[in-house]
């Protein structure tokens, strides 16, 4: 693989389409080896960024730089076939009139024979050799974005930038193909940039995920520490169902169905949320059918009563109606759980889980 030397840098991109400013801001580096995940909401600004990058569209302000060399400025703007820049789009893009060998050679320059032995090679790579005299309209959706990387990656492009690329393939099969997408993307050693809505594939595909909301990058990291330290509530939200219990700081604590949690940093009467996934609130039957609830102060389970249970799949999901100020709360649990309405039954949180934030 080669050295992970920045391949592709967006310094300070704006951009507004008639007086609204659809990117704000946007600094990021992309560096060789490595997956970057561009994740948002839609309409916050990610294809916009991208198509600055591959220099489709222009921004308003800032710079683009590839390979240390800068594409576009306020004053300078190379066109996107002279980048060194790969594209693959969401609608694969495919020329109906070319067969699968002839989409994947087009635009690659040299001798014929060494063409056809690098188009060769990308189709092999791609699990795509006998489909070579195929045309696009034979192949199914997998196959199609098969060929659409392949094409993207047979120049040995040093940036390869792939909008939306797997949303149109179904579930079972989206996985396959992102798996053995990225297997191929390690390979090659290309800086990548992959634009996605979906929380699950910046997880799965990426080493950094770069955040954006309203125009803007809100928060860039490793998946593991953007998903267990998110920067704000809405952050939290985006990756996964959240839990949320609001209250005010009095004494540098916050009380809760839980126990009082300790809020330093935060002066009194600060309105706080408290977040807390699914996932890390846990039915302790251990005390089911004890007496009345703990204290807030002693920090032991908290009771609340079932109010539905559904199964998920490989998990159940169980919401709580809390004997604390009209708190609802869901629970993941695995497995089988389908308790009855009505049915009383205690919680623990794990707190080194739970996030703080001011309302």
């Amino acid at each position: 693989m080669a050295n992970k030397e920045v391949q592709l840098e967006l310094s300070n991109i704006v951009r507004s389409f008639d007086g609204r400013i659809v990117v704000n801001g946007v600094s990021l580096s992309l560096r060789a080896g490595e997956v970057t995940c561009l994740l948002g909401p839609s309409g916050c600004g990610k294809s916009t960024s991208l198509r600055i990058a591959a220099g489709v569209d222009r921004q308003d302000s800032g710079q683009v730089i590839v390979a240390n060399q800068v594409a576009s400025s306020d004053s300078f703007h190379l066109p996107p076939e002279s980048r060194g820049i790969g594209l693959m789009f969401q609608d694969f893009a495919l020329f109906p009139h070319l067969n699968v060998m002839k989409n994947v050679a087009f635009g690659l320059n040299g001798p014929k024979e060494q063409i056809k032995l690098r188009v060769l090679d990308m189709l092999q790579r791609v699990g795509m050799s006998d489909m070579a005299n195929q045309y696009p309209h034979q192949l199914s959706g997998g196959e199609q974005q098969r060929i659409a990387l392949a094409r993207a990656l047979a120049p040995s492009p040093q940036v390869l930038l792939m909008d939306e690329p797997f949303s149109g393939l179904d579930n079972r099969l989206r996985d396959e193909v992102r798996d053995s997408t990225l297997a191929l993307l390690k390979d090659e050693g290309t800086a990548v940039l992959l634009v996605t809505h979906e929380p699950e594939e910046a997880m799965r595909m990426a080493d950094q995920i770069a955040l954006m909301r309203d125009g803007q990058i809100i928060q860039v990291g490793a998946p593991y520490n953007i998903y267990n330290a998110p920067i704000d509530r809405g952050a939290a939200e985006f990756f996964s169902d959240i839990n949320v219990i609001s209250g005010e700081v009095q004494g540098s604590l916050m009380k809760t169905p839980f126990g009082e949690f300790l809020t330093p940093g935060y002066k009194d009467q600060t309105k706080l949320d408290i977040v807390i996934r699914p996932q890390h609130l846990k039915i302790d039957f251990d005390r089911a059918g004890r007496g009345p609830n703990p204290t807030l102060e002693d920090g032991t389970p908290a009771r609340g009563m079932v109010i539905r249970a559904r199964f998920m799949g490989q998990n159940s999901l169980v919401e709580f109606a809390m004997d604390y100020e009209d708190v609802c709360l869901k629970v993941i649990v695995p497995g089988v759980f389908l308790p009855k309405e009505g049915t009383p039954l205690w919680l623990s949180v794990r707190r080194d889980r739970c996030f703080v934030y001011a309302s």
